[in-house]
């Protein structure tokens, strides 16, 4: 039957806490010996029980096991700090001459501004024109560009909305009713008397004479 795995916690009981301890520190002894001699490995093993009682095991000698591992443990801290130091030097070395490349970026940006050009030569300020011209010549560059983006954005939402309008007016016309072909008809045989049919006119047969007594 397999047993089931224990949970790594501090046993609550104290009769099964004792028990535990004896049982796993006979085991752990026994492996530090067999370790020891198969592979002729120097093992030392320190127990405290937790009423304080002692529980050791060397291979050797236990000073002289504790003495090497000291020795070790400083020469480790010595190696450490050797490393440590030398990491320092070499990010001193780092930043001062990340320092350096700032002030000369400095110099160069004060010299682009137009500042501090008394101390220049004429090969300097050559060169200061060239890359300003450089840079304006960039600049321009991408001025156009932006300008011709910026135009096509204008002539799709102009395809937009004018394809928008025609789907509007569309629309609207087929919403229009129709006249009926009759009433058309009618509107074209009876056209609506003009102002001038609304005036009275009187038609008067004979001479002028009786026309005038009239």
């Amino acid at each position: 039957m397999v047993r089931g795995k224990t949970q790594m916690r501090r046993i609550e009981n104290a009769t099964s806490r004792q028990v535990t301890f004896s049982k796993r520190r006979s085991g752990l002894l026994k492996k530090a010996f067999e370790l020891s001699i198969l592979c002729d490995a120097e093992v030392a093993l320190i127990i405290f029980s937790p009423r304080g009682k002692l529980y050791e095991f060397a291979s050797s000698s236990m000073q002289t096991t504790i003495e090497r591992y000291e020795k070790h443990t400083k020469d480790n801290q010595a190696n450490n700090k050797s490393v440590a130091s030398e990491q320092n030097v070499q990010l001193k070395h780092e930043a001062t001459s990340m320092m350096k490349q700032i002030e000369h970026l400095e110099v160069s940006k004060r010299k682009l501004l137009g500042e501090s050009l008394g101390l220049c030569s004429i090969d300097e300020l050559q060169e200061i024109e060239q890359q300003l011209e450089r840079s304006v010549n960039s600049i321009r560059a991408r001025k156009a560009q932006v300008y011709k983006e910026q135009i096509e954005q204008l002539r799709e939402k102009e395809r937009v909305l004018t394809a928008e309008n025609q789907r509007l007016n569309e629309k609207c016309e087929t919403m229009q009713p129709r006249q009926p072909v009759s009433e058309q008809r009618e509107n074209l045989a009876c056209p609506e008397s003009s102002p001038s049919s609304d005036v009275e006119t009187e038609l008067f047969i004979g001479l002028p004479e009786r026309r005038s007594k009239h």
